[in-house]
Parts: structure tokens; C-alpha cells; sequence
């Protein structure tokens, strides 16, 4: 593996970000039409998928294609 393990850190992220319920669980302000409980939640599933992106492309190994 090429990379450090910081990149590890990038998939901690959301999980600490949503591992509180208590600190998102409101009605207000609405999102996109949408309770802040349920905007925050999919957000979050939104830019979970990018920091994945960015561990996957940071981590790969490099192949070659002969």
C-alpha cells in the first residue's frame, strides 16, 4: 500500500458525524423541504459516498496494463 493510514481517518468522518443523534434530532430548519433530522442524514449519505471515492483512489495500488 502506498499511503499512510491517515487516509483511514476519512472513513471515521461520518461515522462520528452521525454517531450523536442528539445533536442533529430537530424539526428546524428545513432543508430542501425536509426536517433537518432526515436533510442531515442524507447529506451526510451523499458525502459519504465521496470520501470513499477519495480513500479508494488514494489507496489503490497501481497496476499495469501490459
Amino acid at each position: 500500500m502506498k499511503s499512510s493510514k491517515l487516509w483511514y481517518g476519512l472513513l471515521v468522518i461520518p461515522f462520528i458525524a452521525t454517531l450523536f443523534p442528539g445533536l442533529y434530532n430537530r424539526l428546524e430548519p428545513h432543508i430542501f423541504g425536509m426536517p433537518f433530522f432526515y436533510a442531515y442524514q442524507l447529506i451526510w449519505t451523499v458525502f459519504c459516498g465521496v470520501l470513499l471515492a477519495i480513500f479508494i483512489f488514494a489507496t489503490r495500488e497501481k497496476t499495469d496494463a501490459r
